[in-house]
C-alpha cells in the first residue's frame, strides 16, 4: 500500500527510552510502504536510529509533508509552532500523560497510522496565535503560540497591573497574578485550571482568562479570533509572558504586547471515528450517558 505522504518526520519526547522501541517499529512500517523517513536529530540520536536520515526540528516543516509526534501534548505544542508556517499536518501518538493533541493510543499505532496514510482520517483545522512584543515604539520579540499567551507575575510574588484593549477599544483594567489569551486548543490547558470556558477546536474565537484577580467581578470573556487582543503592563516588579510554556520574554512597565490570529492553522490528523466529546469524557472523567 503506498503513502499519500512521501517524505515523513517523525519526533519523539526527549528523555524517555520507552519511546525507542515505537519509534524504531514505526520507522521501519513507514519505510516499507515507501516513504522517505525523515528522523529528527536528537531523537536519532537519542534511539540509535541510524538507517535514516535525519533532519533538524527546526527544518521539519521545509522538508516534509507529514510529521508524525509521538509523546505528549507538550512535544507536539512545539512541534506545532515550527510547521504551522510550511502548513504541514501533524498525527500525535499518546506516550504522555493526558494527550488531549496526541490522540492515537501506542497499542493501536501501525494500524491506525497505516489507515491515516491511505487516505483514511479525519481533518482539523486549528488556529493559532502571533505575538508581537514592544518596547518604546520598538519591536523586542514576536512568536507563535498554539496554546495560549500568558502574563504572569515574576518572583517576587507581587500581583502585576495592566491595560486590555480589543481592537483598540479600551476593555478594562486589572490587577492579578497574571492573564491566559487561549486558543481553543488551549481552552483544555491552563486557561480550563484557570476557570476559563473549554471552547470546540473547531470554533474561531479567542479566550482571555484572568489569574487569580483582585476584583471578584473579572471573569473570562471569548471574542472573535478576527479581534486584536493588546495588552498593556502598567505596574509591575517583574513580569514575564510566555508563548505556550516553552519560551518567554520579560516583560517592562508601559510595554505593549499586541496578539493576533496567526495566518496559517495547523492540520491534525484524527482516526476515522474520532470524536472531541469522547476525548473531554476520557480525559476530564466526565460520567457516561445513562441511558
Amino acid at each position: 500500500m503506498q503513502s499519500l505522504f512521501k517524505n515523513i518526520a517523525l519526533v519523539s519526547r526527549q528523555n524517555t527510552p520507552t519511546i525507542a522501541e515505537p519509534i524504531k517499529r514505526l520507522a521501519q512500517m513507514l519505510a516499507g510502504q515507501g516513504a522517505r523517513v525523515l528522523i529528527e536529530t536528537e531523537s536519532a540520536i537519542e534511539h540509535g536510529l541510524d538507517t535514516f536520515d535525519r533532519v533538524e526540528r527546526a527544518d521539519i516543516g521545509k522538508v516534509a509533508d507529514l510529521a508524525i509526534v509521538l509523546g505528549g501534548d507538550g512535544t507536539m505544542l512545539g512541534v506545532a509552532r515550527l510547521v504551522a508556517p510550511y502548513r504541514t499536518p501533524l498525527i500525535g501518538v499518546n506516550q504522555g500523560r493526558l494527550g488531549f493533541m496526541t490522540d492515537l493510543p501506542l497499542d493501536e499505532m501501525e494500524r491506525r497510522v497505516g489507515e491515516i496514510l491511505a487516505g483514511a482520517f479525519v481533518p482539523e483545522e486549528r488556529i493559532l496565535l502571533e505575538t508581537s512584543v514592544r518596547r518604546d515604539g520598538n519591536e523586542i520579540a514576536q512568536a507563535l503560540a498554539f496554546n495560549d499567551v500568558v502574563f504572569s507575575r515574576g518572583s517576587t510574588g507581587s500581583m502585576i497591573e495592566f491595560e486590555v484593549f480589543i481592537d483598540r477599544q479600551f476593555v478594562y483594567s486589572q490587577r492579578s497574578d497574571g492573564l491566559i489569551v487561549s486558543t481553543p486548543t488551549g481552552s483544555t490547558a491552563y486557561a480550563l485550571a484557570s476557570g476559563g470556558p473549554i471552547m470546540h477546536p473547531s470554533l474561531p474565537a479567542i479566550a482571555l482568562v484572568p489569574i487569580c484577580p483582585q476584583s471578584l467581578s473579572n471573569r473570562p470573556i471569548v471574542v472573535n479570533d478576527t479581534c486584536e487582543v493588546e495588552f498593556l503592563l502598567t505596574r509591575a516588579h517583574d513580569a514575564r509572558v510566555y508563548f505556550d510554556n516553552q519560551s518567554d520574554c520579560e516583560l517592562r512597565e508601559e510595554d505593549r504586547v499586541l496578539i493576533r490570529r496567526y495566518r496559517n492553522t495547523l492540520r491534525i490528523l484524527h482516526p476515522v471515528g474520532y470524536d472531541y466529546y469522547d476525548t473531554l469524557r476520557v480525559k476530564l472523567h466526565w460520567g457516561t450517558r445513562l441511558h
